[in-house]
């Protein structure tokens, strides 16, 4: 069983999962259960598959999560595009969390 929270990709993606957080607040209210929601989740979901994974007994089942927090990464990324395209964000803003989103992908696991 691994420490999840000594991860730097752990780390990482839960920092950026506070920050979706507190950005989300901006949204428009009669998005709260529409991309607002699964933006929250998509988010959390990368921090939360790292940590499940390191509670597995194998490196296999440990590398199936990567797998699937890498896939709410993807999932985020798209996201962020559509609330862009949407004026629910700026420029400036989405560009900060595709920088973010892509040095997370890139984060190595130790």
């Amino acid at each position: 069983m691994k420490d999840y929270k000594s991860f730097i990709v752990w780390q990482k993606s839960h920092q950026l999962t506070l920050d979706v957080y507190k950005a989300l607040n901006t949204f428009p209210k009669e998005e709260l259960f529409g991309l607002t929601s699964q933006m929250k989740r998509s988010s959390s979901s990368i921090p939360t598959n790292i940590a499940e994974g390191c509670g597995r007994n194998s490196d296999k089942d440990f590398a199936r999560f990567l797998i699937i927090a890498f896939g709410s990464a993807n999932e985020l990324e798209y996201q962020f595009i559509l609330s862009r395209d949407l004026s629910f964000i700026n420029d400036e803003l989405s560009e900060n969390y595709y920088f973010k989103l892509k040095k997370l992908k890139k984060c190595s696991i130790v």
